[in-house]
């Protein structure tokens, strides 16, 4: 009876020792990987995202970037940490999507992290050579089926969302063209630009400058709403209902980390989400709609759902 007792009291004061510890959190700075090199959306939302949650917590959040492996390399730094809440990853949705289209890969996104919260999600663009004689989607439609075969589109790296953006496109719109992987969206544009290819779909804060100087053509845009920047751009929907497609931006942490830790960290995220950086990356694109937890897991799943069916269908993979 005294051992049972004293096993019971072990668990308890084990109990509240992680109690005490996620009520204590932050205690010392806390480490914010993102698996890509600075620059671009995902670097300047994810380190605006930890200044906020820096002078909310009264704790650094130090951003690490770790590129590689097509952000494989500093996931799996993630998901081997010390699961207390003092090292998390922020990254962009080809997390989920791109491990589809690998061989291998040393983590299991749905084993290996706890989602903490939907950050912001990235409505993309349709761009296309501006000396090319397409201003629609429809004039696409007509110029893919009047030049079978020429018609070649860039994507950024395998299985992102430009790229599942890009197939869906393909069979949704019956364009006959053929993808064309880039190592990065710069290369991208530049051969855009330069007409060594025709069209390229990716976040539009790439295309946006671009556009409006005229040196490339945005015909279209794959929110289910027409964006803020670009008013007098199309979807996709209005000339194929149905049709909508976003890159997005979300934070996570290693699989065991304390609930407690999950859902206040969620809460900070909302709170810095509903003032500077709303009003900072709004008019740029990006669309925040913060929620649980719960919901962001459930989100996830139903995007990595839609993302097997389309890289199975395309027959997506790196080679």
């Amino acid at each position: 009876m005294s051992r049972l007792l004293r096993w019971t009291a072990a668990i308890g004061l084990s109990l509240a020792a992680l109690g005490a510890s996620a009520q204590a959190w932050p205690a010392r700075p806390v480490k914010v990987i993102i698996p890509f090199p600075p620059g671009g959306t995902l670097d300047t939302l994810g380190r605006s995202l930890a200044q906020k949650l820096s002078e909310q917590l009264g704790q650094p959040f130090v951003v690490e970037n770790k590129p590689g492996g097509n952000g494989t390399i500093g996931a799996d730094q993630v998901a081997k940490a010390q699961a207390d809440g003092y090292t998390l990853l922020f990254n962009a949705s080809t997390f989920v999507s791109a491990p589809m289209t690998m061989k291998s890969v040393p983590y299991s996104v749905t084993r290996d992290f706890a989602p903490i919260a939907l950050v912001a999600k990235a409505p993309l663009s349709v761009a296309v050579n501006k000396d090319l004689p397409i201003t629609d989607l429809k004039s696409l439609q007509a110029y893919g089926k009047a030049n079978p075969g020429k018609l070649t589109f860039a994507v950024g790296s395998i299985g992102s969302a430009g790229h599942l953006a890009t197939e869906l496109l393909k069979r949704s719109a019956g364009v006959d063209y053929t993808v064309i992987p880039y190592k990065g969206t710069a290369p991208a544009f530049q051969d855009l630009i330069g007409g060594q290819i025709a069209g390229f779909i990716d976040p539009i804060l790439g295309s946006l400058q671009y556009h409006r100087s005229g040196m490339l053509r945005v015909i279209a845009v794959t929110s289910d709403k027409r964006t803020p920047n670009l008013p007098d751009v199309p979807t996709v929907a209005e000339t194929l209902p149905g049709y909508d497609f976003y890159s997005w931006y979300g934070l996570w942490a290693p699989a065991k980390a304390p609930a407690e830790i999950v859902q206040r960290l969620n809460a900070e995220v909302n709170k810095a989400l509903a003032g500077e950086i709303r009003d900072k990356f709004t008019p740029q694109g990006l669309v925040f709609s913060p929620g649980s937890a719960d919901e962001f897991a459930r989100f996830q799943a139903a995007d990595m759902a839609r993302a097997q069916k389309i890289i199975t269908d395309g027959n997506i993979r790196v080679e």
